[in-house]
């Protein structure tokens, strides 16, 4: 009974509410921007915020009436959709140096998820754009590729709720779905069923971003916790808050490639410990010694392909003792 009453609220309603998620959504990846500043995690949240507003923006002209029919609706849902894909391909391309030039590949990447919209507007303007296969099928691929890099880490709940809410909202362009039916006109039957979804997906989104946003703010989950882990006065206890915050920032993919990189100079040098996803093993060696200090200035080095030297103090990373981090702190 609940599903034929929530029918009876008009559609417009609805895009209303989807518009206000969005807005939610996009002022909780506003903050992720300040949260990750110094890192090369911070052209995702732009991209993130870009894809929020343009869903706002998308939803609220239906709410309004201002876009009516399923041609338009279907163009403005398609940006929507190439922006969602962002974030993730952003991060795919995080190192430094290249990650400024790598965004304008992601860039070129939603212009090209773009291009049936633009075809469509220039040849058949009253038409739905009619998405390829291969682009339906990158637009549920691309969505994993982001889930999968966070669903280990502490906001894995939250990637599961974005991740579903975002291919709710463009579910228009998935695989084996038919677009025209996914835009109905607002003045159709059709139309509060398929605002409600978008309601739906927008809500998940919003849901999902402040569960992150609190996650990253919560003591039970902040890396400092995993302290309780590691002994007091160990190498373990000194780097892992800035390794597991740069976990949370970066996600699974670039941690696992640190880790590869780290254990291969360790294995080289002799080193009695290896990196894992789960912070250092063995967990009890002290902090002083010389392989240590030569471990904390490999690993520090590896950290600032994605972040600052700033970003590391602001993780707990310890006080630089000589070598590279010394200079750069230094020099900021």
């Amino acid at each position: 009974m609940l599903a034929p009453t929530l029918l009876t609220i008009p559609a417009t309603v609805w895009w209303a509410v989807s518009a206000l998620a969005a807005l939610v959504t996009a002022g909780a990846a506003v903050r992720a921007a300040a949260s990750t500043r110094g890192s090369t995690a911070v052209p995702a949240t732009l991209w993130a915020i870009a894809a929020c507003v343009s869903l706002a923006i998308d939803t609220g002209l239906r709410a309004s009436g201002a876009v009516s029919q399923p041609s338009a609706a279907a163009s403005l849902r398609m940006v929507t959709a190439a922006l969602s894909l962002c974030p993730a391909m952003s991060l795919l391309g995080a190192k430094r140096p290249q990650h400024g030039v790598w965004q304008l590949i992601v860039a070129a990447l939603a212009l090209i998820l773009l291009l049936p919209a633009l075809a469509t507007m220039l040849v058949r303007p009253d038409s739905v754009p009619d998405a390829h296969l291969l682009g339906r099928c990158f637009l549920v691929v691309l969505s994993l590729v982001g889930w999968l890099n966070f669903v280990a880490t502490y906001h894995g709940p939250a990637a599961t709720l974005v991740t579903l809410g975002q291919l709710v909202v463009v579910r228009g362009f998935l695989p084996l779905v038919d677009s025209e039916q996914a835009f109905p006109p607002t003045a159709s039957t059709a139309a509060p069923m398929a605002a409600l979804i978008d309601c739906l997906g927008g809500c998940l989104t919003a849901v999902g971003s402040l569960l992150a946003m609190t996650i990253s703010h919560s003591s039970l989950s902040s890396p400092r916790r995993r302290l309780a882990l590691a002994p007091a006065g160990t190498f373990a206890a000194a780097v892992e808050p800035a390794f597991f915050g740069f976990r949370e920032t970066l996600g699974a993919a670039w941690t696992l490639r640190v880790a590869e990189r780290f254990d291969a100079m360790a294995a080289s040098r002799g080193w009695p410990c290896r990196l894992h996803f789960d912070g250092i093993h063995p967990a009890d060696a002290p902090i002083d010694g010389p392989w240590q200090r030569d471990a904390q200035r490999a690993l520090g080095a590896l950290l600032q392909r994605f972040v600052s030297i700033q970003w590391l103090r602001r993780h707990g990373w310890p006080a630089p003792t000589g070598g590279r981090l010394a200079r750069d702190g230094q020099r900021g």
